[in-house]
């Protein structure tokens, strides 16, 4: 059962210091609110299969709940790392679902690819798979999407999903416990994390953009003088 002190929080729809606890926090609040320690294990779920959920405000408000009584620290740890391990054997299996053959076909259809882009790819995953899979947990976004190339190149189940645990606890056991030791400032956790994915999200679009233009130039290299 959630605290009363907790339902007061959430009906009165505030955080701590006053602000609104609405959008993700008050879902995850519900969720929590309904089913306890399970509840943030079924939003952490949903956040892998849906990247824009984020985990920096899911993570914290659980160990926050944790704090106020409505269920133990180490509930909240088992359930939020066991929703992350669901939701990644989800994507792991769209992935496997969709399989290599098919991967090619969608591929050769894309404009600007080539196939040895593909190839060279699937070389790559052979070499860095394990610490793409192990160090991606911990990458906003990126940690849903690796999923979903480790099912297409039937990386072992077994190896994905004991890499996918060990990172997501990692990943986890930092935010619930920063939410449980800030209490009523859990929120705070979210603007440094916030920072951090709005980094990882330029990187990876200057990458793409660079990527982009010398594919580009290299498709009119390749063109005949008067073509």
């Amino acid at each position: 059962m959630i605290t009363a002190g907790l339902i007061a929080l959430a009906a009165a729809g505030t955080s701590g210091d006053g602000e609104e606890l609405t959008g993700v926090a008050g879902w995850a609040v519900d969720l929590m609110e309904r089913l306890g320690a399970p509840g943030a294990g079924v939003a952490i779920a949903l956040e892998n299969l849906f990247p824009p959920l984020p985990s920096e405000v899911i993570l914290p408000l659980a160990g926050f709940t944790a704090s106020q009584g409505s269920f133990s620290l180490a509930s909240a740890l088992f359930w939020t790392t066991a929703g992350s391990v669901v939701g990644a054997a989800v994507l792991y299996l769209l992935g496997a679902v969709v399989g290599r053959r098919r991967m090619y076909w969608i591929w050769e259809r894309l404009p600007l690819v080539k196939l040895e882009d593909l190839e060279r790819t699937e070389r790559w995953f052979d070499r860095h798979g394990r610490k793409a899979v192990f160090f991606g947990r911990m990458i906003p976004i990126f940690r849903s999407l690796i999923s979903v190339p480790a099912g297409v190149e039937r990386m072992p189940a077994w190896q994905f999903l004991g890499l996918t645990l060990a990172g997501s606890a990692i990943w986890n056991v930092v935010f619930v416990l920063a939410g449980y030791w800030l209490g009523e400032q859990w929120h705070r956790v979210e603007g440094y994390a916030g920072t951090f994915q709005y980094v990882v999200i330029a990187v990876v679009v200057g990458l793409a953009c660079w990527w982009l233009v010398n594919r580009v130039r290299s498709i009119r290299h390749q063109r005949p003088a008067g073509g």
